[in-house]
């Protein structure tokens, strides 16, 4: 299989660049089917709660407003964060949007890692890894046809089964995230495909896994994100996409040192570089990873670079950044299909 392409759709809308809500998501819509007609493989979409630019919240709403409008591309979770949902409930959402996309959806899941997200909703940090192995047993064996008895930490379950089922049989596929080893592992242990973030070397990681719990790397998908945009020239790609990484690449910062003592949030995202500097240089780490940002053939370079590195077999690229304009980001999108998907197709 060579390499596929997706994009994330976060639907994003910053206090810098706001538009009316209705107007963000009608744009992105329709962004999405032009994707589709550009060629891209997949359509991903993510969640995050209590985001002042409104960070989706609610992937599977939107999922089937995708389904509705397209006939080809895949819709996926990247990711839902599953200690935050009931199984049950999950599990008929993917079976209902694999329904309206004719087997289209790839369920996504993941631990979650926000304080604000998980303890202040009454999820404690510390269930979150039962939480989630626990959810996938019930989402999976309830996709698959099962009747299902359970009596777990968190589900008390007799004789649940769902109806309607999903098109895909046995069920559709399902991914999981993780970057700490131990995550990594039990994506392997499950038997699920991997979406790794932007960390190249946790593709090795997840492989050495799969072969110690006896399962075949080749069966196997793994996803990478990265930050994305494209332009004629890398000067005007920079313009465009510096403030909208910067604004992103501060949020993290933040979530990631929320609820962590003694660590100042505010020092840390002013010690990133300023969008001056991102301009001039031409240049940002995200994550340890450079943002692929510049000219077509320096994305084929970057994204060259990444298979070099490590095993990847679908690429989600982080395109529709925010506040970016739809039709940069529309213009961005057909060079890129134009200019780079060809370079992976060959062959």
């Amino acid at each position: 299989m060579s390499l596929q392409f997706g994009l994330l759709w976060p639907f994003r809308n910053p206090e810098f660049a706001r538009v009316p809500w209705e107007q963000l998501y009608a744009e992105h819509l329709e962004l999405i089917v032009a994707s589709e007609h550009l060629g891209y493989d997949h359509a991903w979409l993510t969640e995050h709660h209590f985001v002042d630019d409104g960070y989706s919240c609610s992937p599977f709403t939107i999922a089937g407003a995708i389904a509705a409008r397209t006939t080809r591309i895949r819709i996926g979770t990247f990711l839902l964060l599953l200690p935050l949902h009931d199984p049950i409930r999950v599990a008929e959402d993917t079976a209902t949007v694999d329904i309206l996309s004719a087997g289209r959806f790839d369920l996504g899941v993941a631990l979650g890692y926000r304080p604000h997200e998980l303890d202040d909703q009454g999820v404690p940090r510390r269930e979150r890894a039962a939480r989630l192995e626990e959810g996938i047993e019930i989402v999976q064996r309830l996709l698959a046809g099962e009747e299902v008895t359970l009596q777990g930490r968190f589900s008390d379950l007799r004789a649940i089964a769902i109806t309607p089922p999903p098109v895909q049989r046995p069920h559709p596929p399902i991914w999981m995230g993780g970057t700490a080893p131990v995550a990594v592992d039990r994506v392997a242990r499950l038997g699920h495909h991997f979406m790794n973030g932007v960390q190249v070397r946790t593709a090795e990681l997840y492989d050495d896994a799969l072969r110690r719990h006896g399962r075949a790397p080749h069966e196997h998908h793994v996803a990478a994100m990265r930050p994305l945009f494209v332009a004629d020239t890398k000067e005007r790609a920079w313009e465009i996409a510096a403030r909208p990484l910067r604004a992103m690449a501060a949020d993290y910062v933040r979530w990631n040192a929320e609820g962590q003592a003694g660590v100042d949030a505010d020092e840390l995202v002013a010690a990133l570089p300023t969008v001056d500097d991102m301009v001039r240089a031409r240049a940002f780490s995200f994550f340890g990873e450079p943002a692929i940002v510049g000219t077509p053939d320096d994305a084929i370079e970057l994204v060259d670079d990444h298979l070099r590195r490590g095993r990847m077999t679908h690429f989600a690229g982080m395109m529709a950044l925010p506040g970016v304009p739809p039709d940069e980001i529309r213009a961005s999108m057909a060079l890129f299909a134009r200019e780079v998907v060809p370079h992976f197709r060959a062959g």
